[in-house]
């Protein structure tokens, strides 16, 4: 009896230690929550099958961006699939060695508003952000900047940012290429001009905390480069 206690307890030790918990935010189409309540979007069906081919079972649960980002500081959640090279998490985690693919950082404007010179003509004008995003240092400092008087209009998701900005409740709106195009497929809108802000690498992140970080990276690594050898498209479009 004693011997099979050790197994068990072994063998529920082997198993939890094979689970990743897989951390993700609302940025469709890589990673939403679909009606059903389930983890849905190309990002996490890709980080399910390098884990499952990995030999691993992969743990989805969505969090707010600062939860997210705390969960990977404190080693709570292992892996992320979003943008690499954020400072406040390089001592923190380690990054894959292949690149997903890449998403763009945008501020959209209405078709009879000029195009915005950057960061002029930001000053005393209103912008639309997306509770919970997390946006590159330079443009967060354009937005707190007293100087600049930029009123902030917040909301909670793509689609009611686009409605917010068609009915004239902002100047412009600061949003990801990805999402918004979804959201514009959703509510049938046509094109809408945007000036680039900064692209960014799409990548697996690991927290450094989480038991195992390194031997997941090198296996995820090692099975992303056999998919690809055999021939398999895996970038993120």
């Amino acid at each position: 009896m004693f011997i099979a206690l050790l197994w068990l307890h072994a063998a529920h030790a082997a198993e939890a230690e094979r689970r990743v918990h897989v951390g993700y935010y609302e940025f469709p189409p890589y990673s939403y929550t679909d009606e059903q309540g389930l983890p849905s979007g190309s990002g996490l069906e890709l980080a399910t099958r390098l884990l499952e081919e990995a030999g691993y079972q992969a743990d989805f649960r969505s969090y707010p961006g600062a939860r997210l980002y705390s969960g990977l500081l404190d080693g709570s959640i292992a892996l992320w699939l979003g943008a690499s090279g954020k400072p406040e998490l390089a001592e923190h985690t380690l990054e894959s060695q292949h690149l997903l693919g890449d998403i763009s950082l945008n501020l959209y404007f209405r078709p009879d508003t000029p195009i915005p010179r950057i960061p002029q003509d930001l000053q005393d004008r209103g912008v639309i952000l997306i509770n919970g995003y997390s946006y590159w240092q330079g443009v967060n400092q354009w937005l707190r900047d007293p100087a600049r008087n930029i009123t902030l209009h917040r909301t909670s998701n793509h689609a009611s940012a686009l409605e917010m900005l068609q009915r004239r409740r902002g100047d412009y709106l600061l949003d990801y290429q990805a999402p918004i195009d979804q959201a514009k497929r959703t509510l049938d809108i046509g094109e809408l001009p945007f000036v680039e802000l900064q692209r960014l690498s799409l990548r697996l992140i690991y927290s450094r905390h989480a038991p195992g970080a390194e031997r997941l990276r090198e296996d995820l690594d090692r099975v992303y480069q056999q998919l690809q050898d055999a021939g398999e498209d895996l970038w993120l479009y």
